[in-house]
């Protein structure tokens, strides 16, 4: 079986591509065309040393790839079982593969090398006769945690990406220890998060071109598994701020049967593709990277919980909306043995199922990680569809945030993964962590699994009878986190008041249940300093869970321009505002205000609704003011966006309802300009920064004045592990030394 690859930069060389451009003067001189000037002159001649820099380097390559493709398909009529390009090179994959065609290959590559060569601020290294164990022995050793290993080109062959200095930091540090390391000649730090602005402006761009699925498997960079359908030009901007996992890619080959690679358009990968053949595969091991098991944190919170979850700490990240809460930043969690939940809210499902992919693949076995289920009260059949996804794929950990009742989806994702054990106790393979802001939702979580929805389920057969009986002996979840006051949903609850409350509850369902294995309460909501922190345990959590602080870090999938604006948030900087997905029930958010209008305006559109009955109710001068400065189009667009939307969904009894109810048509009207406002941030576009939606909480306001002076006060420095062990760490000296204090005031000996 044959694969046929194409190399990246790195492979370039004046003289090269002489004969493909004799043989194909015509697709010569369209790219010349194209890129706006003589591609002939660039590759033979480079009389400006251009040929070695970003934006020259990409289009030179991709052009002799595809070349050098066309010209071996027709020399010897083969068609390859498979094909893969490493970096730049996958784009002469996919052209190969009939993703797309010549021209549109190379003005994407065109744009992806400029944008790439514009990065600035980072480095990348080499580093060359370590295996990626001992590589990450040595980042963890020099504390080098905000590196990201970029390319795993070979077993003993890797490149490092970070900021300038770290990198330089790391070259000193890895030759006093006789590694070999290289400095490599670049701008910015490639495949890396420090390249998500250009990642940014990359989408955007490539949102102008209709790219196809391979009719050839072709390997992605980012994920060392096929392309999936639909997923093209996703997967390209992704590629961007994501690893170039070769030495996966070449074993997932390898695995398919391939037994002969034909290298296109340089010759590069061919000693890497010997290298990864000849070495043995390495076995994952569970508790890289180092663990930090004597820390007086480590001792924070419930000893069950870190059991129940295979985590060393009492501490967890919840799974903001839209990807914030990003499969880089789970995976880098869970390599700490920190459980982090990847944000699903308003993704679509193959979205979803993407980035459950990249978490799993990127943990070994027995790291933690857990998956984010928004409740969606809008459309069950939904909620149901990404929790059947989510057990298809063995995810073993869910947070439902958002509940107000216990549904169907619910109780099957908790009931599926029942079975007795030896010792005929219940065995629970699927946890539900319930985020929770009201006694009467957090009594539903602590009590069995409503008796009726058992019953319905078990008609359906969706469930056997063992799963429906042992769903009678557990609670809904073990584990209750209590949101007080936070960033997103939020009621608002005060945690002095809330915890000790739901802690009664908790004594109250263990009395009466009787169960087997405790409840753990943990808490959420305001945590963005080690002194919080420390409150929340002494309050009595069993563990806690970190939003808004996360947002504003390298691993979160927020735009580079809203992090830029969050990391000199205050504490007063946020206001409430409807919670677009709950609109006409009246929930609230809690939103980034400062530099924004969006909390304001939110606020009107919810006033408006509560007091007209229908659009055409709206006086016209008011009409006028929300098309021009709210929506930027007019209210009829904006409904034939919706329409289109809902139909495409399969949602033509919500068409039906807007048409014939003008109340309901306003709410969906207005609803619309809370995805918008979400779409623009996450975007980053600064056309239409004063409506940024940015969902935050005070906490983030409390974190910037505590790292204020210090490396951390830029959100280029903040990396999600390092901040929980912070907080922890400040949380159990926080404790220790109050404890001193009291034991001096009330004259207590000390031993």
């Amino acid at each position: 079986m044959k694969a046929v690859v194409f190399p990246g930069q790195g492979a370039q060389r004046r003289g090269m591509g002489r004969e493909l451009f004799d043989a194909y003067p015509e697709l010569a001189d369209e790219a010349s065309e194209v890129l706006g000037y003589s591609l002939r002159t660039l590759c033979l001649d480079d009389p400006h040393r251009q040929l070695g820099r970003t934006e020259y380097t990409q289009p030179a390559l991709f052009v002799v790839g595809a070349l050098a493709h066309r010209q071996w398909r027709e020399n010897t009529g083969d068609e390859p079982a498979f094909l893969a390009g490493h970096s730049l090179g996958e784009y002469c994959a996919l052209h190969a593969a009939g993703a797309f065609d010549f021209a549109t290959g190379l003005r994407l590559v065109q744009r992806r090398g400029a944008l790439m060569a514009q990065a600035r601020g980072g480095g990348m290294a080499a580093v060359v006769g370590v295996d990626a164990a001992r590589l990450r022995e040595l980042l963890d050793e020099g504390g080098f945690c905000g590196l990201t290993v970029a390319n795993d080109n070979a077993p003993q062959q890797k490149v490092v990406s970070g900021d300038t200095e770290t990198v330089d930091a790391l070259v000193a540090h890895l030759e006093a220890r006789d590694v070999r390391c290289v400095r490599l000649n670049v701008s910015g730090a490639f495949h890396s998060p420090l390249m998500r602005q250009a990642q940014q402006d990359f989408a955007r761009f490539a949102d102008g071109f209709a790219l196809g699925d391979p009719a050839t498997p072709v390997i992605a960079n980012a994920t060392a598994r096929p392309y999936v359908p639909g997923r093209t030009a996703r997967t390209l901007v992704d590629q961007i701020v994501r690893p170039v996992r070769w030495t996966e890619s070449v074993h997932h080959l390898l695995d398919q049967g391939v037994t002969d690679f034909v290298e296109l358009g340089g010759r590069v990968l061919g000693r890497l593709i010997d290298q990864i053949r000849s070495a043995p595969r390495p076995v994952a091991r569970p508790d890289t990277p180092a663990a930090r098991p004597d820390t007086p944190a480590a001792a924070l919170g419930s000893p069950l919980f870190r059991r129940r979850m295979g985590v060393r700490h009492a501490y967890a990240v919840g799974g903001m909306y839209r990807g914030i809460a990003s499969a880089e930043m789970v995976i880098r969690l869970g390599r700490h043995r920190i459980l982090g939940f990847l944000g699903t809210g308003g993704l679509p499902l193959p979205e979803i199922e993407q980035g459950v992919k990249e978490v799993q693949h990127g943990l070994a076995d027995g790291q933690p990680y857990g998956v984010n289920v928004l409740a969606d009260h809008d459309d069950p059949a939904a909620e149901r569809a990404l929790v059947d996804l989510l057990m298809r794929h063995s995810v073993p950990v869910i947070e439902a945030s958002a509940f107000l009742q216990m549904t169907p989806a619910l109780v099957l994702y908790r009931a599926r993964g029942l079975s007795r054990g030896a010792d005929g106790r219940t065995v629970c393979d699927h946890r539900i962590v319930a985020k929770v802001s009201r006694p009467e939702v957090a009594e539903q979580f602590m009590a069995p699994a409503p008796g009726p929805l058992l019953d319905r389920l078990r008609r359906e057969n969706a469930l056997t009878d063992e799963q429906a009986e042992l769903a009678r002996t557990v609670p809904m979840s073990h584990d209750i986190t209590v949101e007080a006051d936070s960033g997103g949903h939020t009621d608002g609850g005060v945690a002095t008041v809330m915890m000790p409350a739901m802690l009664k509850l908790r004594q109250q369902a263990q009395d009466r249940y009787g169960y087997d294995e405790p409840l753990c309460m943990g808490l959420a909501g305001g945590l963005g300093t080690p002194a919080a922190v420390a409150a929340a345990f002494m309050l009595g959590a069993d563990y806690v869970l970190t939003g808004s602080i996360n947002q504003c870090t390298v691993e979160s999938g927020m735009s580079t321009e809203v992090k830029d604006m969050l990391q000199d948030v205050g504490i007063a900087d946020t206001a409430y505002a409807p919670a677009g997905d709950m609109f006409e029930f009246g929930a609230k958010v809690q939103v980034l205000r400062k530099g924004v209008f969006f909390p304001t305006r939110a606020n009107r559109l919810f006033s408006l609704y509560s007091h007209y009955d229908g659009l055409d109710d709206i006086p016209e001068k008011t009409r006028s003011l929300l098309e021009r400065t709210y929506f930027g189009k007019s209210i009829e667009e904006v409904w034939d966006e919706v329409r289109a939307y809902l139909r495409s969904q399969g949602r033509d009894a919500d068409i039906d309802r807007a048409d014939a109810e003008p109340k309901q048509k306003m709410a969906l009207v207005f609803r619309w300009y809370f995805f918008h406002t979400t779409r623009l941030a996450m975007n980053g576009d600064g056309s239409g920064k004063v409506n940024y939606q940015v969902q935050t909480g005070p906490a983030l306001g409390a974190f910037n004045q505590w790292v204020e002076g210090t490396e951390l006060a830029s959100w280029r420095h903040r990396h999600v592990e390092r901040i929980g062990l912070m907080l922890l760490d400040g949380a159990a000296e926080h404790i220790a030394t109050a404890c001193r204090h009291w034991r001096d005031t009330l004259g207590v000996p000390s031993a």
